[in-house]
């Protein structure tokens, strides 16, 4: 019975791993230095490339992320996203909540295949 047990859970957990989404969900990415601001799928960001000052007013974080993604994707991804987590549209690129203040530009680098888009991450104080 012991052997029968340890196969079934064997066959389970290889099952598990072999199909997408039944092992759990994926966790998502984050904006280095703003733990809760997502990073677009498709985009990427060294974990250590942020810039952060904590201060009595507010913190400041400077962040970039780049990836083969359009900036017209870019913003239709924060446009849906950003107002799920509580922020405002205070302009083109630029978003508002709780005393703080958010600004994300998206520029194409390059051209054909070698093209990525980079995108820069501003949080400051209100």
């Amino acid at each position: 019975m012991r052997l029968v047990l340890a196969a079934v859970l064997s066959a389970a957990l290889l099952l598990m791993a072999a199909t997408p989404g039944l092992a759990g969900p994926a966790e998502p990415g984050f904006v280095p230095g703003v733990e809760d601001l997502p990073l677009m799928p498709g985009l990427t960001a060294p974990a250590n490339d942020a810039i952060v000052f904590d201060q009595p007013e507010g913190r400041i974080v400077e962040s970039a992320a780049r990836g083969d993604v359009s900036a017209d994707a870019i913003t239709a991804f924060y446009t849906q996203t950003l107002p799920q987590l509580g922020w405002r549209p205070a302009g083109p690129g630029r978003w508002a909540r709780e005393g703080e203040r958010l600004e994300i530009t998206a520029t194409r680098d390059g051209a054909g295949r070698q093209a990525e888009t980079m995108v820069r991450f501003v949080l400051r104080p209100q």
